[in-house]
């Protein structure tokens, strides 16, 4: 719903539509490559100002809204940050998001938002990710967050995971009053926002603060514990838990099934940017604190996590950095704007490319890497072009450290210990689309967990979904039991 006075809408849209892109600053590619800290330089009041202003306040409904894939009513948020009502506009965000200074970093903003902006068809769309962003961190300074929650409606609810899914339900069941506690497999709360970001794009103290909030609220945080392991759902429900919702993502890294590929020197994507990324008081058990560094660094993939992988040996001062990629750059799966960032820090791409074989040296370790040509064929099924090989075409690529970021697939654990959870697609969960109910009764999914990789902000929107749909069956509860106690 909109809340601009309707008396503005029409003010000076010719005026604001020709107000020239401020553009936004990133720090210097030889400043930022020698520390972890966050690459773009935050607006300053006035700035923030200023880029709002471009907004035209497009008509109901606006395109900008239609591409955030929780509403987020842009338009009135960007009217009051040109007003200098910040605090205001951080009220905006917060109505449809819980996780709006994070979005606002981690967004893929130039195919949501800003890439529907009308802004862009003659100039810079305005940049409202990074204002969101703005809002959020200038309310933490100057402001409050509401964190009020109604008294307790004696009911209580698990949620099995922390990442953005699971932290977004558990704000919103605490604001309806429930008692909500997280299950969560590694030392602390916040999953792939904290092991799965590197800093320069989301830096940590983001994240604490976020999870400081939602704990204040009265989230109780139980680290690591795996369900379907060193617990069942079920234990959760005979533990007085009346319904569970599964945030676990997918954090398997897949394989490449090629010779070599358990050499040293062979990463998965996820431990290369936890031991380079993470602190060691937050490292989950099972992996070695120390980090990785090498020379000749190749990172395999197109994705994000390929990028992150790139960016974060450059920072941790390898010579070479080079991404071998089985397809052309405009098949690429990943965001344009971080390829760019890591093509300016000094990574190197070389397109069709496969790997076929991990070579090693004679003590055993890596130290090359066979790949073979590739050629572009008919589309596949995802309908980018198949990849051919090119017979005889084989080369060497020397490297000391090899990262596979090759995608995720999605952890069996739960799935496997609990028959009654329907699964699909090597352990995705099935969960209705606009319930997130699973065949089991009180068990509610969402996130990568159901629909495999994806974005922060439709983890976060299945979150607040699933709250949604696990109030209404919790009251309903309710009110059978009212209705026995009456009879």
């Amino acid at each position: 719903m909109r809340h601009i006075p309707g008396d503005t809408l029409d003010i000076n849209r010719k005026e604001r539509a020709q107000t020239p892109s401020l553009e936004i600053q990133d720090r210097l590619p030889t400043l930022r490559i020698c520390d972890f800290e966050e690459v773009r330089i935050p607006f300053t009041p006035e700035q923030a100002m200023y880029e709002a202003s471009r907004c035209i306040e497009c008509p109901d409904p606006a395109a900008c809204v239609r591409a955030c894939p929780v509403h987020n009513d842009i338009p009135s948020a960007m009217w009051l940050i040109s007003q200098g009502q910040f605090l205001d506009a951080a009220k905006i965000y917060h109505e449809t998001s819980s996780l709006p200074d994070i979005c606002g970093r981690v967004c893929p903003h130039e195919i949501l938002c800003e890439g529907s902006c009308v802004q862009g068809k003659h100039d810079d769309p305005v940049a409202t990710g990074a204002l969101e962003a703005f809002v959020i961190d200038y309310e933490r300074k100057y402001g409050k967050n509401d964190l009020s929650v109604p008294e307790w409606n004696g009911q209580k609810v698990a949620i099995i995971g922390s990442g953005p899914s699971g932290l977004s339900c558990a704000e919103q069941l605490m604001k309806r009053g429930y008692k909500v506690t997280i299950f969560e497999s590694k030392p602390q709360p916040g999953g792939l926002l904290l092991y799965g970001i590197p800093n320069f794009k989301l830096d940590k103290n983001v994240v604490f603060d976020r999870i400081e909030e939602i704990c204040a609220m009265g989230v109780e945080f139980v680290p690591n514990t795996m369900i379907g392991k060193d617990k069942s759902v079920e234990e959760l429900f005979k533990e007085s838990f009346e319904a569970v919702y599964v945030a676990v993502g997918t954090w398997v890294d897949a394989p490449m099934d090629i010779p070599g590929e358990n050499l040293p020197g062979v990463y998965k994507g996820t431990e290369y940017l936890i031991r380079n990324n993470v602190c060691d008081e937050l490292f989950p058990q099972d992996l070695d604190p120390n980090t990785i560094t090498g020379k000749k660094i190749v990172v395999i993939g197109g994705g994000d996590t390929a990028s992150d992988c790139l960016r974060t040996a450059v920072r941790m001062e390898a010579e070479q950095v080079t991404c071998l990629y089985r397809r052309t750059e405009a098949e690429m799966p990943g965001s344009e704007k971080d390829r760019k960032l890591a093509m300016e820090e000094g990574a190197n791409y070389q397109f069709l490319t496969q790997p076929v074989k991990f070579i090693a040296n004679d003590e055993g370790n890596l130290a090359a890497v066979e790949c073979i040509q590739m050629e572009l064929g008919e589309p596949d099924a995802s309908g980018r072009r198949r990849p051919v090989a090119v017979e005889g075409s084989n080369f060497i690529v020397e490297a000391d450290i090899a990262v596979l970021a090759l995608g995720y697939w999605p952890d069996e654990t739960i799935g496997k210990s609990d028959p009654d959870i329907e699964t699909h697609k090597w352990g995705l969960i099935v969960a209705d689309k606009e319930s997130q109910a699973t065949s089991k009764e009180g068990v509610f999914a969402g996130g990568d967990a159901v629909t495999g990789p994806d974005l922060v902000v439709t983890a976060m929107r299945a979150g607040r979904k699933a709250a949604h749909s696990i109030d209404l069956y919790l009251r309903e509860k309710r009110g059978a039991r009212l209705d026995e106690k009456a009879g």
